[in-house]
């Protein structure tokens, strides 16, 4: 998909500052790498998303969007991209974190059973969610900011290492074209 699919579907500056739940912050929502799709502002909002996905509790988009303000990355990209984590994937991911935690700490922990969030109501995941983080403890605790932050680095290599690619491949097509062109005349 190309960039300009996306751009359809992205605000105009305009409108973010007229519109009456925004108008507050507005001025900070008008940096243009906040909106535009170009290779850092993109790599940078997968990174942002990225690492934001794994913070506890239902802050990852407003941590994914502080940090996408306060870097100057992709907004829309950052918030989507902590769409990664959800009830499916949040369980293993901790318990990779948690694994980290435990090698780099070099203790023997054991992992506690993750709460059957099937069997509980709604309304009670929240409460046994953090009470199954809280039991995991320090392996946890250093392991969550340990795979953000190489989840980040891995992300924004990609990104930019696709694009790049993409972009490479892209003028080698249109020059092709253009020796073609010349061939015919």
């Amino acid at each position: 998909m190309r960039p300009k699919f996306f751009k359809r579907f992205l605000p105009e500056p305009h409108t973010l500052r007229e519109h009456r739940y925004l108008r507050h912050i507005a001025p900070w929502l008008t940096h243009p790498n906040l909106w535009h799709l170009n290779r850092r502002s993109v790599a940078g909002g997968v990174a942002i998303g990225l690492f934001s996905g794994l913070v506890p509790g239902p802050l990852q988009m407003l941590s994914g969007a502080l940090l996408a303000l306060a870097f100057k990355r992709n907004l829309p990209v950052a918030m989507a991209t902590t769409l990664y984590t959800n009830p499916l994937t949040i369980v293993p991911l901790y318990l990779l974190a948690f694994e980290i935690g435990k090698w780099l700490l070099g203790t023997h922990a054991r992992a506690v059973a993750a709460p059957v969030f099937a069997q509980l109501a709604p309304g009670d995941w929240l409460s046994a969610g953090l009470g199954w983080m809280t039991s995991l403890g320090t392996p946890l605790l250093v392991g969550l900011p340990t795979l953000a932050t190489a989840l980040a680095v891995l992300g924004y290599i990609t990104v930019n290492t696709l694009w790049i690619a993409h972009t490479r491949l892209a003028w080698r097509a249109r020059a092709r074209a253009r020796r073609e062109a010349g061939r015919q005349d």
